[in-house]
């Protein structure tokens, strides 16, 4: 990861969450420049997966407007 082009960034962070982090990072001995860098891509995956692509929803619609009388009976 340490080949990656890097940028500085400021921000501002609830001082809980800031003392915790740093706990974390002193425990697992590491800096917390690599805990923000994974938290931050856990948090990037996990709102991309939890939002359906755009052609997956076009399709269901597509088929659902096609094939929902035969949804309702199968359904029942």
């Amino acid at each position: 990861m340490s080949s990656r082009m890097r940028e500085k960034f400021a921000t501002q962070v609830d001082a809980g969450i800031l003392s915790a982090v740093r706990s974390l990072a002193r425990d697992e001995g590491r800096q917390i420049q690599s805990l923000l860098d994974e938290a931050l891509a856990d948090l990037i995956e996990k709102r991309r997966q939890g939002r359906p692509r755009a052609h997956i929803m076009s399709a269901y619609q597509a088929s659902h407007d096609r094939f929902a009388p035969l949804y309702r009976k199968l359904a029942e």
